[in-house]
This record gives structure tokens, sequence and C-alpha cells, in this order.
């Protein structure tokens, strides 16, 4: 098991770091990224904590990642500030996608994706075209178990089988009651329109590519 898009009392999550840490080391996970919320303002003040307790769990299992998630950030300036984050040592750089629960400027995805984001969170009702540009492209699209971002899973699986598109299920957790269970992530997946087999497949890749 493994959940790539969560937060943490750095941004607008409940718990800290190594509370998310112990919770999720308790339900058998094999890691975690922590993406807390980030525009210009603060990128480096959370990568920089997060570089902090990763260095003391480092040896320890499971595997602490450190990411972010771009929120809210103009279309036009989130190729440079994926790139400013992966430079002051971001791993995993997640882009808070076109969900249709809240107002993200249009564009967002596909900026997202041409900029070489990992992850496009909630991508919402996303086009064929920017499917297709995310299977050239490598960028992973999000199943999300988030309320109201998950409406259009169906959706993203849809497409992303049609244009071979890489799936990652992610809790989107905020605190700890939205921390997923390999069950309910199963479910969440099998809801979506996947199917068993291609759930422990997305596992798998996940697994591959980002460990």
């Amino acid at each position: 098991m493994i959940d790539l898009h969560c937060h943490s009392i750095l941004s607008d999550g409940e718990l800290i770091p190594a509370e998310i840490w112990r919770r999720i080391k308790v339900l058998g996970y094999w890691a975690i990224a922590i993406t807390d919320h980030v525009d210009h303002s603060n990128f480096e003040y959370i990568i920089t904590n997060l570089l902090k307790i990763k260095s003391v769990f480092q040896n320890l299992t499971p595997r602490l990642i450190v990411g972010v998630e771009l929120t809210h950030v103009p279309p036009e300036f989130i190729p440079e500030l994926i790139k400013d984050c992966k430079t002051c040592g971001a791993e995993i750089v997640v882009v808070h996608g076109e969900t249709i629960v809240e107002p993200v400027a249009e564009g967002t995805n596909i900026s997202a994706i041409l900029g070489g984001a990992d992850i496009l969170a909630h991508p919402g009702l996303i086009r064929d075209e920017e499917v297709k540009l995310a299977a050239e492209k490598n960028v992973f699209l999000e199943i999300s178990g988030r309320k109201g971002h998950s409406f259009t899973n169906g959706h993203v699986v849809k497409l992303a089988k049609k244009y071979g598109a890489n799936l990652i299920i992610n809790s989107d957790a905020h605190s700890p009651s939205d921390i997923l269970t390999k069950e309910l992530a199963f479910k969440i997946g099998l809801g979506s329109g996947l199917k068993s087999e291609e759930i422990e497949k997305i596992w798998e890749l996940t697994k591959k590519r980002f460990l």
C-alpha cells in the first residue's frame, strides 16, 4: 500500500508528519508522501521542514517521501514552480487539478502535464487530449479518495484506459479519518471502474516508479 498525496499541519492537515507516518505504519504501508499545499509564498518553508523529518526517518519503514501540492497557482506559473520545488528538494510534485468542486483555473491540467508534474491530482473532467499527453509524459492521473474530488473518478479511469495513461489511488488525507486502509482503497478503485487485477497493477507500477 502506498499513498502519494496527503497533508499535515504544515498546510491544512490535522496531524504532524510523525503521526501520519505512525498511522500508516500500523496499516502496513510501503511509503507515504506528505504533499502539503504550496504556492510561491511557502514552498521553501514546506520542503525545508519535511526534509528535516525525512533525514531523521530515512532508514525507517515505511518510507517517508517529501512532496508538495501546487494549489490554485495560476497556470502560466506552474511549470517554473514545479522546477523550483524540485530544486529545493521535493521528491514528488503533485498539482491540484481541475476538480469540479473548486474554482480551479482552466488550463491548470495541461500546464501541470506540460510542466512535468509527477501526479495530477483529482483532474476533474479532464479532456481527451490532456489524457493522451499525460500518457506521453508519464504523468500519473489520480483516483481520489477525497469527498467531492472523487465525483469524477469514473471519467478519469475511462479516459486513462482509453489512452494508456497511468493511474494512482491516493487519499488526499487531511485528517485521521481520511487515511485509507488497503481494503477501502481497493473499493475506491473498483467503484471507479477498475478490475481487481488492474488495481494490483496500479500499486505495483506506483511502487516501481516512485520507490
